[in-house]
């Protein structure tokens, strides 16, 4: 589930996929289409393994993932999302080149993933919810496995009067920074940075830049 102004995205469990669902549901198409480039950038270089897409939307990045050889399990809250993935997925099957995808509908929190199982956790602009428990971030921290690789992207914090622009309170959701912030020694940081975004069409198009974490799990 990306965010992209998640204004008035409702804050109760079980109003959110339904909120996701009408916003899908109102678009024939709400994303490019194409994986995330921090996404591409990032992991291109790692050797296939097991993969979690954390809010995987209209599928881009599982099947990506998938043909590059990861086995992923893509989870999203809107069921109208993942009927387009899974539509997707069939279009391209010839293409996966052994890898698989596995779509489930939850939020990150509720699905109640393994601990420590998967080699890629990837959250591409999520809409988690803070709490002061830090539920959210200590569930994508528990689902890497020892030699995995956590990848967090995000649009950077908006402004005050960006925010108020769009009825949208940055406090309520989960950033990198906060990610971050909860890495221990048995974590090594090797990518958390700002760089320029470049996406033509979709509706975060108007994101020029994106905040990147990269963190390995050492043991």
């Amino acid at each position: 589930m990306h965010t992209n102004d998640t204004a008035r995205e409702p804050q109760e469990p079980d109003a959110i996929g339904d909120f996701w669902d009408q916003r899908y549901a109102g678009n024939e198409t709400l994303w490019s289409g194409r994986p995330n480039a921090a996404l591409v950038s990032e992991t291109h270089h790692l050797r296939p393994g097991r993969a979690l897409d954390v809010g995987c939307g209209e599928g881009a990045d599982a099947l990506w993932l998938a043909a590059q050889g990861w086995d992923v399990t893509a989870l999203d809250v809107s069921r109208v999302a993942l009927e387009r993935a899974a539509r997707q997925a069939d279009l391209v099957r010839a293409d996966l080149v052994g890898g698989t995808v596995r779509w489930l509908h939850a939020g990150l929190v509720e699905a109640a993933l393994p601990a420590a199982s998967f080699d890629l956790v990837s959250a591409q602009y999520p809409a988690l919810l803070r709490t002061d428990e830090s539920i959210a971030e200590r569930a994508l921290l528990d689902a890497v496995a020892p030699g995995g690789v956590l990848l967090i992207v995000h649009h950077p914090t908006p402004t005050a009067a960006e925010a108020a622009a769009h009825g949208f309170d940055p406090d309520l959701y989960v950033s990198p920074a906060q990610v971050a912030a909860l890495l221990d020694d048995t974590w090594r940081i090797e990518v958390d940075e700002t760089r320029p975004r470049h996406v033509a069409t979709g509706a975060g198009a108007h994101h020029t830049e994106d905040v990147v974490v990269r963190a390995r799990r050492l043991h």
